[in-house]
């Protein structure tokens, strides 16, 4: 790990959340309301200290509210200015951790719903609704 640049910037990055960030819980309050129950921060079998942020385990749809700075939003991605070298390869190898879940989900039979923290939550749980409901009668876990 290199050093942070500065104690504001370690204590900026202490208090990221990493789960239940607004975004995540403005879709789970909307999944909730339009009737669907889920598993929140569903740990993955197989696959250690990863989880998804909210599960559908009878239909299989995992769903994760991804943040454009930690998985590289193609329209808001960042990169830090200190430490380039060591944040570029972070955030490459949470990309690559991300593909690799997406695989090993599909290859289990799960459905794998990516929703960006910047998208409308109204959008994504249409989504996310359309996608449970295809796949079972109910989204109840």
């Amino acid at each position: 790990m290199p050093l942070p640049s500065s104690a504001d910037v370690s204590a900026r990055m202490s208090r990221q959340r990493r789960r239940d960030t607004s975004p995540e819980l403005a879709v789970r309050k909307l999944l909730h309301a339009r009737g669907l129950r889920y598993r929140v921060a569903w740990p993955i079998p197989g696959m250690k200290r990863r989880t998804v942020d909210i599960a559908f385990t009878r239909v299989k749809v995992a769903v994760f509210i991804d943040g454009c700075f930690w998985h590289s939003c193609p329209e808001h991605a960042t990169r830090p200015v200190a430490n380039d070298t060591w944040w570029s390869e972070k955030l490459a190898k949470n990309v690559a951790r991300d593909v690799a879940t997406n695989e090993h989900l599909h290859q289990a039979g799960w459905r794998v719903i990516r929703v960006w923290e910047h998208e409308d939550p109204s959008e994504a749980v249409t989504l996310i609704v359309d996608e449970v409901m295809r796949h079972g009668r109910s989204g109840r876990t």
